[in-house]
């Protein structure tokens, strides 16, 4: 995947692009989902997806109720790429939602090296994995996803951890590299299989 800086008003294409508008946005004390919009781009579906669901692999996954925002986000936008529409649009009181710039940062840096890595290794490859008929199930499986996280925020680290299978899902559609795609299938029943234990074990079955 390339990791030259996109030209102005280009979307992102790749891991490094994302981080690095990110970082852009993080210029003042506070960033709002809006900066974040802005520098990415509202056309940028696969990205929009990544953002969160990086952010929720990293250490800012721990701040309670940032799981939950950030599964409504990636699922406002997964429905609309579903439907069809040209560009990202969120109401405007999540616009308005913000993060301290200190720990957006924090994040940023954190994630630098293993995206570092995913970037040199992307390539299209695959690519019945990514055809439209095969997103469209992609799609449908990150909405899913989405649906259920809020109700995993008790667990610890489950969220992180079905977040990382939304990240290889969308590295695969921001490459067209169907590796990723199928390694986001493999994150997802292994992280439906850790569910399963965690509650049957709370419950004594």
């Amino acid at each position: 995947m390339s990791q030259t800086q996109p030209s102005e008003g280009a979307p992102p294409r790749s891991l490094s692009d994302i981080l690095n508008a990110l970082e852009e946005a993080a210029s003042q004390d506070t960033v709002t989902v809006s900066d974040i919009l802005e520098e990415i781009g509202d056309r940028s579906f696969a990205p929009m997806i990544l953002v969160p669901a990086l952010i929720l692999i990293s250490p800012l996954s721990g701040i309670f109720g940032l799981p939950t925002i950030g599964a409504i986000f990636m699922l406002l936008v997964t429905l609309q790429k579903l439907l069809g529409r040209r560009h990202v649009w969120f109401p405007k009181f999540l616009k308005r939602r913000k993060i301290k710039s200190s720990r957006l940062k924090t994040a940023v840096d954190w994630l630098r090296r293993p995206t570092g890595w995913i970037d040199r290794r992307t390539h299209t490859r695959l690519t019945f994995l990514v055809s439209r008929p095969a997103n469209l199930v992609t799609l449908l499986m990150i909405v899913a996803i989405c649906i259920v996280i809020p109700f995993l925020e008790v667990l610890p680290m489950v969220t992180s951890i079905f977040a990382l299978a939304i990240s290889l899902f969308s590295v695969g559609l921001l490459a067209r590299d169907g590796l990723f795609t199928l390694l986001g299938y493999t994150q997802v029943a292994l992280s439906a299989s850790l569910v399963i234990w965690l509650i049957s074990s709370g419950t004594g079955g």
